[in-house]
C-alpha cells in the first residue's frame, strides 16, 4: 500500500515539474513579446509617423522619420533589421518613448512583435503533449503558436 501512495505522489511531482516548464515557456515567450508589443499595443499618446530606410547594418536600419502629427522630423531613426526592412522601404511605425528606436505598426508589425510568443506556444506544445500527455491541449497550442507565425511570415 506504500508502494502505491509513493508513486502517486512521483506522478504528481512529475506532472508538476512539467506544468511549470511549459508555464516557465509560455511566460518567456510572453515577456519576450511584450517589449515590443507595448509599443503597439498601447500606442495612444505615442509619437506615429512613417520610416523611409537609407542604410541598413547587421542588426538595425536607419533612416529619415517623417511624424503624421505635428512634431520634430528626425535624421536617423534606427528599427530592428527584419527580412522585411529593406533599403529604400518605407514603413508605418511609432517610437518607443524618449528613444529614436521605431516598432512597425500595423498588421504586420504587430504579428511580428508576437512572433517569440508563437515559437513558445510550439515549444510548450511539445512539453504539454510528451510530458503530461494533454495531446488536446498540445495541438491546441501548436496549433495557435504555427498560425501565429505563418501569419507573421506572410504579412511581412
Amino acid at each position: 500500500m506504500k508502494r502505491n501512495s509513493s508513486g502517486r505522489i512521483l506522478v504528481h511531482a512529475r506532472n508538476a515539474a512539467t506544468a511549470l516548464v511549459a508555464l516557465l515557456l509560455l511566460v518567456a515567450g510572453f515577456w519576450s513579446s511584450w517589449g515590443t508589443a507595448q509599443h503597439i499595443l498601447l500606442s495612444k499618446g505615442r509619437e506615429h509617423g512613417t520610416l523611409t530606410v537609407s542604410r541598413c547594418d547587421d542588426d538595425a536600419c536607419t533612416g529619415a522619420y517623417t511624424p503624421r502629427d505635428p512634431a520634430p522630423d528626425r535624421a536617423n531613426v534606427t528599427i530592428e533589421k527584419s527580412v522585411a526592412v529593406k533599403k529604400g522601404v518605407t514603413l508605418a511605425v511609432v517610437l518607443k518613448p524618449g528613444t529614436v528606436e521605431a516598432v512597425r505598426t500595423g498588421p504586420a508589425g504587430g504579428l511580428y512583435a508576437w512572433v517569440p510568443l508563437g515559437g513558445a506556444l510550439l515549444l510548450a506544445a511539445l512539453v504539454i503533449g510528451g510530458g503530461l500527455r494533454l495531446t488536446r491541449l498540445a495541438w491546441g497550442a501548436a496549433g495557435v503558436g504555427g498560425a501565429m507565425l505563418l501569419a507573421s511570415f506572410l504579412a511581412l
